[in-house]
């Protein structure tokens, strides 16, 4: 089992995940909310991040993993690719 936490992880680092995931950014928003949606053809619904916030907080990394349906090593392995 892996120690590295999933709270550290950097806004340009997740981005980065989700490319190589086959996500792609469909909407962004500027001012207060700052947030981006990323979706995929298989996906029922989008994945919205907030990018205001860096590194990304541990919960939306979980509620990510959930969605995508990949457990935490598979995460911390294509993350460190």
């Amino acid at each position: 089992m892996s120690t590295k936490k999933l709270s550290n992880i950097p806004l340009k680092d997740f981005r980065s995940f989700l490319s190589k995931e086959g996500l792609k950014v469909i909407k962004t928003t500027k001012g207060r909310g700052r947030h981006e949606k990323w979706s995929r053809r298989d996906l029922d619904r989008p994945i919205t991040i907030q990018t205001h916030k860096d590194p990304i907080p541990e919960f939306i990394v979980k509620q990510v993993m959930r969605y995508l349906n990949i457990n935490r090593e598979e995460f911390l392995k294509k993350l460190s690719k």
